[in-house]
């Protein structure tokens, strides 16, 4: 039974070596989802992959668009994507540029309802009713229905041809566990991928991981790594005064 459980256990080894392997079979005008908020838990390492790779003419689906230098930015920098379907992009100077220039298609939607979209997507939940929006030029052209006497439009689930998460400890089996605020986005996300892949910054063996404390099961994730390098930048540092 010892055999039969370590060939099993070799079967399911989601490991690779690093970034550039994990996205080496992205091609251009794909469709991905990136964790994070703001600069908050993104995947690093992945990102600058996919700059060095070249690959174009992408959907980027992610709560915002990283800063100039950093995060999403690298990538608007080098006009590798071609629509942002975001909540946030207020630090961005270049994605303002080519929006303004009509070298962006920018779908902007509500944060709650980007996050309930991932998560249905992830769910297998087609679409779902939401009061978010209504009445606004995000509800133009949706179906509407009243609930409880409250207007309601319907927003469609969101699924991705990869989806790039970031963790703070994975397992080769895929199970992750994040970190603090780096959760935000990044669990429904995992879901939501046909191929998850998640960057990890600490890679230990299955077993190391309590499973009470598991955020994102291994089902959900089909390659993973350990990053290298973390710069995690603080968009807007924010003290609180005593």
């Amino acid at each position: 039974m010892d055999r039969i459980a370590d060939e099993h256990r070799k079967t399911m080894n989601k490991i690779v070596n690093n970034a550039q392997e994990a996205i080496a079979d992205i091609h251009d005008g794909m469709t991905l989802m990136l964790g994070g908020f703001g600069l908050c838990g993104i995947p690093e390492n992945a990102i600058a992959a996919l700059v060095k790779s070249g690959v174009k003419e992408l959907t980027c689906i992610s709560n915002n668009a990283g800063v100039d230098d950093f995060g999403l930015g690298l990538l608007l920098q080098q006009k590798q994507i071609k629509k942002m379907i975001s909540s946030y992009v207020g630090e961005n100077a270049e994605f303002e540029r080519q929006l303004l220039n009509g070298e962006l298609e920018v779908d902007l939607i509500p944060q709650g309802s980007l996050a309930e979209r991932c998560r249905a997507g992830g769910a297998g939940i087609p679409a779902f009713y939401t009061p978010a929006g209504y009445g606004t030029e995000v509800g133009e052209g949706k179906e509407v229905r009243v609930f409880d006497g409250k207007p309601h439009i319907l927003e469609t689930a969101l699924k991705a041809d990869f989806a790039i998460v970031k963790a703070w400890k994975g397992d080769r089996l895929g199970n992750l566990i994040y970190k603090g605020t780096a959760r935000n986005f990044n669990p429904p996300m995992a879901m939501a991928g046909r191929v998850t892949i998640a960057e990890v910054e600490h890679l230990v063996e299955p077993g190391e991981l309590d499973p009470n404390y598991i955020h994102t099961p291994g089902i959900f994730v089909q390659r993973i790594f350990e990053g290298k390098d973390y710069e995690k930048r603080i968009e807007q540092r924010t003290l609180r005064t005593r």
